[in-house]
Order: structure tokens, then C-alpha cells, then sequence
């Protein structure tokens, strides 16, 4: 079996779709729970964004207000001493120039703090052409567009807008202060990740829901497996019994599957005892006929008329003839043996050497991979009834071999007149008898396809038939591995 065909019959299996199921269960409530938490948390931190902002955006605007109502020759002044200080909460320059600030990705919190600091610096100071952008530390150029903020004496601002080893966003506000100096303002946001992107799907997020999937699946298997052994083995008991083979249940395992090997054992010892009387009651019939047959024989030799005599005596062979097709339907269907690996190509080879002696009437096309196992005498009863019928109907048995690891076909194809499709199923039916050539099969009661296909369903096969389009009956015996 490949492996396509393992994981499909895998699939179409109870444990295979109840583990389907708790699997996209769990992930569908593990991603479903994750976008609630994340939609409130969202919520909530745009809320904290925009009150933080706003206390932001104040402190921007009164520093902003301080700086330009210093006079012109002080602002360097005062700069300078802060940088001197290590800074203040904000980091402050004049500069000659617009500092180009490389952004980081855009996001719905920016634009928060954003409208925040803007709408603020407007109400505020009536300033509406203030620059704002946000940066990541590492590449935040202050003073020129040449010059890093890493680059700087750590006392000039490194205490301000550095926290090792974290490394949240800072926040730039630029505003031309007159035609000649930019006012250069940057502060560290409050909370390092807020400007983060969020997603149900986050690293941590998947790791836990692989965790959480992999934890249920483990101990669904070991539920299942315990649940569905019960199961698989009841399952080969009734093929086992199907084909034969009678053995008691063990009664373990949880209270209703306890009580279907009960059953189940019930069930196997009322069939059983159901075949045995049947055996004994064929065999009582046999034995109880053959002495009134024998005494009518017996009078029937001592009739004076001879017409009376010959009819009653073709009468009574028939009779007996019958009773003998019904001993025998009940031994050759019911043979008690064992299973044991048969040698099928041995056998069909005797019936090919036989039938050979007097013209070539049996091929053989095809091999088998492995042996059979099965009933042999039940087995070669079959296939000799299938053999001898196409051998007498139609002169010729073609035998066709088709083997792998999951089934085994044989086909046996004759040249006689074929069988009418509305007598195909009757055929099977005990005591029916196809006329070959315009007269019945001396010796033969019509039993041996209904044997045959007995046989063949013991062993959990069937046995079809078809016409075959360039004449002929093809009579195939299909029979399963395992």
C-alpha cells in the first residue's frame, strides 16, 4: 500500500476525522479568542495613545513656546547647557537645515500622535507647518542631515533618547522658526512597543497556538487509540467469524463497548450452534434416506411391468441423487480447516497437466507475488468447479492471474455459448443447470457455482460473471489480502 493510499485510508478513518476536527477546532477557537483579545487590546491601547499624546503634545507646544519667545542670542545659550546637563526630557537643537528623518513604517497609532501633536501645536501656538516624523535611535540624524544621534557625546542626549538594549520609537517635531533655523525637537515615545504592528498570527502568538494544537492532538491519539482499538478488533473478529473462524471476544474496555463484544460473542455462539445443527440434521437426513431408498429399489427390481419399473427406478436415482447435492452443498461449503499459506499455482498447474493430456485446454497467464492464505481443500474446491464448468461449457478454460498486496484475481474464460443476462444471477441458485449441446450434465445437479461462490464469500471474496464480447463466459474469482 502506498503512501498516499495509508494517509487517505487514514483520513476516512474515526480516529483520523475526530483529529481533524479537534484540530481545526482548536485552531479556529485559538485564532478566534486571539482576534477578540487583540481587537480589545487594540481598543484599549489607542485609547492610552491618545491620552498619552495628548500630554505629549502639551509639553511639545510649552517647549516649543519657551524656545521661540527666547531672544535670537540666548537660544544657543541655553542648548548648549542642557547638552551640557545630559538633556531634559526632550532633545533640542537649532539647526541650519531640515534634517531628513528616514521613518519607520507607517501604522494607525503614528497617526494618532501625529494628529495629536499637530491639531495641539495649531490650538496651541497657531503653528500649522511643523514637520513630524518618527524614527527608530539607531538612525536618527540630529544636528545635520550628516550627523547621528549615536554619534554624539553619550552627555549630549544619549540619557534621553537611548534605553539599551530596548529601542523604542522617537518622535521628531521640526518647525521653521525663521528663514534661517529649524527648532529640532525629539523625545523618546512612552511605551517602546505601542507603534508595533499587532497581529493574530504574531511569532508568539503561532508558537502558542502550535503548542496548544500538537498538546490536544497528543492526547486525543492516546483517547482514540484506547476508544478505537475495542473497535478495529471487533472488526476483524466479524470477518474472522464471517470467513469461518470462531472466536470469543475479550469483554474489556469502556461499559458499551463491553457490551457489544457481549453481543457480539452471543451472536458468534447462536450462528455457530445455528451451523452445527444444520450439519447434523443434513447428515441425520442422509443417513435416515438411504435405507427407504434402498427397500424401494429393492421393490421396485420385483415390478413385472417394465415400464412401471424402469420409471419408478429413474425416479428414485433422482431422489437419491438429490439428497447426495444436498450432503454434499453442506460438507463442501462448511469445511472446518485452517488458514495456511497455499501454493494456488501448484494446484492450477496439476489441473493444467491433467486437462493437457488430450489437447491443449488449459493456459495460464500471470503469476502470483506471494502465497495465499486461506482454506486449501475449500480453495481448490472452488477453482476446480469453476475449472471443470468451463471446461465442460465451453471446451476450454483460459486462466488469467492478477496479483498485488491488497487482492488476488483469477479469471477463467471459456469459448462456449456464454450464459443469457437474465439467468446470470439464477445460475448461482442450488440446483440450477445450464443445458450444454441440448442435454444436462450427466452426473451433475447444478451445485457447483453455488459451492464455488460460497466458497468464495467465506473468504470475504465474490465470484462475478460476464459475457465476454468475443464469445464466451468469463468467470472472475476475486479473493482479498488480509
Amino acid at each position: 500500500m502506498t503512501t498516499t493510499k495509508r494517509i487517505k485510508r487514514w483520513f476516512q478513518s474515526l480516529t483520523g476525522q475526530i483529529v481533524l476536527i479537534m484540530t481545526f477546532g482548536v485552531a479556529a477557537m485559538q485564532l478566534i479568542g486571539s482576534s477578540i483579545w487583540l481587537h480589545q487590546v487594540e481598543a484599549d491601547t489607542r485609547e492610552n495613545v491618545r491620552e498619552v499624546s495628548k500630554h505629549m503634545a502639551f509639553r511639545i507646544a510649552a517647549t516649543v513656546s519657551y524656545f521661540t519667545s527666547l531672544p535670537q542670542n540666548y537660544r544657543h545659550i541655553v542648548i548648549d547647557q542642557l547638552q551640557d546637563m545630559g538633556g531634559t526630557r526632550f532633545f533640542v537643537t537649532l539647526n541650519r537645515e531640515e534634517i531628513l528623518i528616514n521613518p519607520i513604517p507607517d501604522s494607525p497609532l503614528k497617526d494618532i500622535v501625529k494628529d495629536q501633536v499637530q491639531s495641539t501645536l495649531v490650538k496651541q501656538l497657531g503653528i500649522s507647518n511643523a514637520k513630524i516624523a518618527f524614527s527608530s535611535p539607531d538612525d536618527l540624524h540630529v544636528i545635520n542631515n550628516h550627523t547621528r544621534l549615536v554619534d554624539l557625546p553619550e552627555r549630549w542626549g544619549h540619557h534621553s533618547l537611548l534605553v539599551k538594549p530596548l529601542t523604542p520609537p522617537i518622535i521628531v517635531i521640526q518647525i521653521p522658526i525663521n528663514d534661517s533655523d529649524w527648532l529640532y525637537l525629539a523625545s523618546l515615545m512612552p511605551d517602546p512597543y505601542f507603534l508595533e504592528e499587532t497581529s493574530p498570527l504574531s511569532r508568539d502568538r503561532i508558537f502558542s497556538l502550535i503548542v496548544s494544537v500538537t498538546t490536544v492532538l497528543l492526547l486525543t491519539l492516546l483517547i482514540l487509540r484506547r476508544t478505537t482499538r475495542p473497535l478495529a478488533i471487533l472488526a476483524r473478529a466479524a470477518e474472522r467469524f464471517g470467513q469461518g473462524d470462531f472466536k470469543p471476544l475479550r469483554e474489556e474496555g469502556a461499559l458499551e463497548v463491553r457490551h457489544t463484544a457481549h453481543a457480539f460473542n452471543d451472536m458468534q455462539a447462536r450462528i455457530q450452534r445455528y451451523l452445527n445443527d444444520r450439519e447434523k440434521l443434513f447428515a441425520a437426513i442422509s443417513h435416515d434416506l438411504k435405507t427407504p431408498i434402498t427397500r424401494l429399489r429393492l421393490r421396485a427390481e420385483m415390478l413385472d411391468e417394465e415400464d412401471v419399473r424402469d420409471a419408478m427406478i429413474r425416479d428414485l436415482e433422482d431422489l437419491d441423487l438429490l439428497v447426495k447435492g444436498a450432503i454434499q452443498s453442506v460438507k463442501e461449503t462448511d469445511i472446518h480447516e485452517n488458514r495456511v499459506e497455499i501454493d494456488l499455482m501448484r494446484f492450477l498447474k496439476d489441473i493444467q497437466q491433467s486437462a493437457n493430456r488430450l489437447a491443449n485446454a488449459v493456459t495460464i497467464q500471470g503469476n502470483l507475488l506471494m502465497p495465499y492464505i486461506g482454506k486449501p481443500l475449500a480453495i481448490r474446491r472452488c477453482l476446480g468447479n469453476l475449472i471443470d464448468n468451463a471446461l465442460y461449457y465451453g471446451h476450454k478454460a483460459d486462466i488469467r492471474i492478477e496479483d498485488n498486496e491488497n487482492e488476488l484475481c483469477i479469471y477463467i474464460c471459456d469459448n462456449g455459448p456464454g450464459i443469457p443476462d437474465a439467468k446470470m444471477d439464477d445460475v448461482f441458485q442450488p440446483y440450477t443447470q445450464l443445458a450444454a449441446s441440448g442435454s444436462g450434465r450427466t452426473g451433475s445437479v447444478g451445485l457447483g457455482l453455488s459451492i464455488a461462490r460460497n466458497i468464495a464469500r467465506a473468504h470475504g471474496g465474490e465470484i462475478t460473471l460476464r459475457n465476454r464480447d468475443v464469445g464466451g463466459l468469463e468467470v472472475r474469482l476475486w479473493l482479498p489480502r488480509h
